[in-house]
């Protein structure tokens, strides 16, 4: 049996569990042209390695981040949406701390 550990509910069998797809920026809907917001919908990248994906706990209706090996199908980290997001925008300010101190 799979397991996946929900950030919110621990580990659980991964039949309760649905992919959403890929984590990847959203275009701005009013300036985007109707092909950007197809591609965004429904174009995957389908990279060979370590994606980060959206996934719901169906049971209790909990949307997730998981980090993930698509050659493995390793489930590497799951975190909230909230630590994700968190995670990144700190990265990002620490990239630009380091070039505006150079």
């Amino acid at each position: 049996m799979k397991i996946m550990v929900c950030p919110l509910n621990g580990p659980r069998n991964i039949t309760e569990f649905v992919c959403g797809g890929d984590v990847k920026a959203v275009p701005d809907p009013a300036a985007c042209s109707d092909a950007e917001w197809t591609d965004y919908l429904f174009i995957e990248d389908n990279i060979a390695g370590e994606v980060d994906e959206w996934w719901l706990h169906t049971p209790s209706n909990t949307w997730f981040i998981a980090r993930r090996n698509t050659l493995t199908d390793e489930i590497l980290a799951t975190m909230t949406v909230a630590d994700y997001f968190d995670s990144k925008r700190s990265a990002a300010d620490a990239v630009a701390g380091a070039g505006g101190a150079a």
